[in-house]
Order: structure tokens, then sequence, then C-alpha cells
């Protein structure tokens, strides 16, 4: 019986389809989809404070998803051990930029702080479980369910 040689997480890397562009990139766009009506509803409750506060929040939470898939696509194009620090750590970098960014507005005269945060929870959930429905969870599928069209029925 011979044991199969471990590949070298050092060495080893990812050089095909980077399926979490593709999921992080389909989250951007419902988002952006979506943002009207968040914007109208913090407006209709906040004023126009809430319309501003509302756009910033959309935009951190858009940029977060960009970041992260960013960070996680570079990172397994360089090694596998990399990618997974990258996620690991890269989560906790993005929460504190997270964190800074509202940190950095919270006394602007154009913030109202109830519109921000609910607007920043509600779009990271609201797409993650928008977004569950279109994740093939599949490794014969990486990444997004392939569609109709893509599978030839």
């Amino acid at each position: 019986m011979t044991v199969a040689e471990s590949p070298d997480l050092i060495t080893t890397r990812f050089d095909g389809p980077a399926p979490e562009v593709s999921v992080s990139t389909d989250m951007i766009k419902r988002g952006l989809f979506v943002a009207p009506l968040l914007v109208a509803v913090c407006a209709v409750i906040w004023g126009g404070d809430g319309v501003w506060s509302s756009m910033y929040g959309i935009a951190i939470v858009l940029g977060n998803f960009a970041l992260s898939a960013a960070l996680i696509a570079t990172a397994a194009r360089i090694s596998v051990a990399l990618m997974m620090g990258a996620t690991l750590f890269g989560y906790l970098i993005r929460l504190g930029l997270i964190f800074l960014a509202v940190w950095m507005v919270k006394d602007a005269s154009w913030i109202s702080l109830p519109a921000l945060g609910s607007t920043i929870i509600v779009t990271h959930l609201g797409l993650l479980f928008w977004e569950m429905k279109f994740v093939a969870l599949s490794l014969a599928h990486p990444g997004l369910k392939p569609t109709r069209a893509a599978n030839g029925s």
C-alpha cells in the first residue's frame, strides 16, 4: 500500500477561473438593483440624511464584497496557503475597514447612524441570503449555478 503524495500548500496554486469573483460580481449587480429601494425606504424614514447614509452604507457593503473576492482570487493565484490566510485575515481586515468607514463619518452632519447601520446590516444579510439561491454547492460547477442556456437544455 502506498501513501499518496500530498500537495505542498505553499507551492500549490489555482490557475482556473475564480468562482468567488463571479459570485461577488453577481451580488454587486443585485445590490445595485435593490439600492434605489433601500435608499427610498431610508428617505421616507430618516429624510435627506437617511438618503446619504443609505448610499454610503450600500457603497461600504458592495466594496466589502468586491474586496473580499479580489483578496481571495489574487491570493489563490499565488498559493493555497496564502488564500487561506487571505480568507481568514481578510475577513478581520474588512471588518476593521467597515468599522473605520463608520467611525470616520459618525459625527458628520449628513449622517444618520440608524440609517447607516440598518443599511449595512440589511444589505449584507439580504444579499447573502438572496445569493444563496444562485450559488451552486457542487464541485462540478463552483460558483454560480449554470443557467439553462449554458447547459444547452
